[in-house]
């Protein structure tokens, strides 16, 4: 269950999280670390040298209070600006999201950019800190996702302690293979790596290109160094003001209504799928199935919470709907496992060192900010939620559950302020249960020169150049020229379009502004699947 984190105001909290400004959140900004400018080679990943991309390391300390100590080493990529050096616009960095994105397949992000907008600029993709092939690599337990999990409710307190247990253990197991690392690894120390890779690259300002998660990075580097920023592209906005535990309880909410979208559409393509000729009939047979894994596991392997799992991808993204339908579908009308378990072990691998997105993850969010100490109030607002909100509340809560046990110190998050951050771009769809749709309400709020594009009842989290003409070519024009919507008074959008269509069954897929397979690649990296 990888899971890119945001918010939505519509759940009240019993916890407050602290913040604290960003002139306090950045004590080592006084780091006389300089990093070493890059050296270019060609790319070991065939992926990568298919896309004329080169690769290099930058060196950067574990700790930049202490710019001397231990060093760590981030892996980068880029592909170059094809432009004449006249047109050229400078560096753009991107994160997928996460955390714990491996990002330097996002280099080729810019072919997918219409009219060629994205040519003049070097595109930059990067493995965050403890990510891929960025050294030290955080893994912890590369079994911790795999099947024979337990139903992720705790209607017992034998799961309860089951669930406790094994969330103890991961973070144990955690401490002992990230050890100091664990302390830095907060978004902070990312926004400090984005400089320094900027001063590797020999660049006086960056560009940034951010999906989910990679959206709160680019507003801590905007916070942190507005002057450094000249175009940023935030798409699937976290909202700054509820990181994190807060916002897990939100996205629950979000997630529930999302996946009764899901059962409708189901129920529209009964002559398809043959699961129910309403929404209604079709979530009380997915409860049904839960209840009924949870005493005999599909194929031995498929209980609640790995089936609760295939079903949070339909909750993202309309990609996939039917895949997961027809899987669905040959279950329970077949009794026949195998899509089901195609769909799981595709996106929950167990590997050596397949927990490094959970792992970093965790290291990220749970010393980001400030969590609960008491289990008690974790157990109060989950059922809480749970009793609104049952399809994804406590799967959500054991995912985090984690950080009550974390190796590496909290501290309280960071005051987001983009009141000196130049224009922006803000993509969301308006029923993203990733990243609610308020959470870009609020960015656009915080940073007063930005403009919001709002994809109009759409579902869909961060899905900018896939082929929607209207959010697409409003990218294309501000990487071409800075032009931007004009911003409008109120709380609310400044441009509208029509989201990204649902899949037809049997009909052609949605054309999308670069090869199909490679933007879907993507894709399922800014997911983190």
């Amino acid at each position: 269950m990888k899971r890119i984190w945001a918010a939505a105001t519509v759940v009240a909290l019993g916890a407050a999280v602290a913040t604290v400004t960003s002139a306090e959140a950045a004590p080592s900004a006084t780091s006389s670390y300089v990093p070493a400018p890059v050296s270019w080679r060609s790319c070991a990943e065939i992926s990568l040298k298919a896309q004329g991309a080169e690769c290099t390391s930058v060196t950067v300390p574990m700790d930049y209070a202490n710019p001397g100590g231990a060093k760590i080493e981030l892996a980068v990529a880029r592909v170059k600006h094809t432009v004449p050096a006249a047109k050229y616009q400078g560096v753009m960095l991107v994160n997928p999201g996460g955390p714990g994105g491996a990002g330097r397949s996002m280099a080729t992000l810019g072919s997918h950019v219409p009219r060629q907008a994205g040519d003049a600029y070097d595109w930059i993709g990067f493995d965050p800190r403890g990510v891929g092939a960025s050294k030290p690599k955080l893994t912890c337990d590369s079994n911790y996702g795999g099947y024979n999990r337990p139903p992720y409710v705790p209607v017992t307190p034998a799961l309860e302690n089951r669930w406790h247990a094994r969330a103890k253990q991961y973070a144990a197991a955690c401490a002992k293979a990230g050890g100091p690392l664990l302390d830095h690894m907060r978004t902070e120390d990312s926004v400090r790596d984005i400089d320094s890779i900027r001063q590797a690259l020999g660049a006086a300002k960056i560009n940034f290109y951010g999906f989910s998660y990679g959206t709160y990075l680019g507003q801590v580097y905007a916070t942190r160094f507005p002057e450094r920023v000249r175009r940023m592209v935030l798409d699937g906005n976290v909202n700054p003001g509820r990181i994190w535990y807060q916002s897990n309880l939100d996205q629950d909410v979000a997630f529930d209504r999302n996946i009764k979208i899901y059962f409708s559409w189901l129920a529209k393509q009964d002559a398809t799928f043959h699961l129910g000729r309403d929404g209604k009939a079709v979530e009380a047979l997915y409860y049904r199935q839960l209840a009924a894994l949870a005493a005999k596991p599909a194929g031995g392997v498929i209980g609640p919470a790995e089936l609760t799992d295939i079903f949070l991808q339909p909750g993202y993204y309309i990609f996939g709907w039917e895949q997961v339908g027809r899987a669905f579908s040959n279950w329970v009308l077949k009794k026949d496992p195998a899509g089901l378990k195609k769909l799981y072990d595709d996106n929950n691998p167990q590997t050596p060192g397949s927990d490094n997105n959970y792992a970093v993850y965790l290291a990220v969010q749970c010393t980001d900010a400030l969590w609960p100490d008491k289990w008690s109030t974790w157990s109060k607002t989950n059922w809480q939620v749970y009793h609104k909100a049952p399809f994804e509340t406590w799967g959500n809560a054991w995912y985090n559950v984690p950080c009550r046990n974390w190796g590496g110190k909290a501290k309280p998050a960071v005051e987001v302020d983009g009141a000196k951050v130049p224009p922006l771009l803000l993509l969301s769809e308006t029923l993203d249960a990733a990243t609610p749709y308020t959470g870009s309400l609020e960015v656009r709020r915080r940073f007063p020169q930005s403009v919001l594009i709002e994809g109009v009842n759409g579902t869909t989290h961060a899905g900018s150049l896939f082929g929607n003409a209207c959010v697409d070519g409003a990218i294309a024009d501000y990487l071409a020229t800075g032009a931007l919507p004009k911003r409008v008074a109120g709380i609310h959008s400044d441009k509208q379009c029509k989201p990204l269509a649902p899949p037809a069954p049997g009909q052609p897929a949605l054309k999308r502004s670069a090869d199909p397979s490679d933007r879907l690649r993507l894709q399922q990296l800014i997911s983190g699947h």
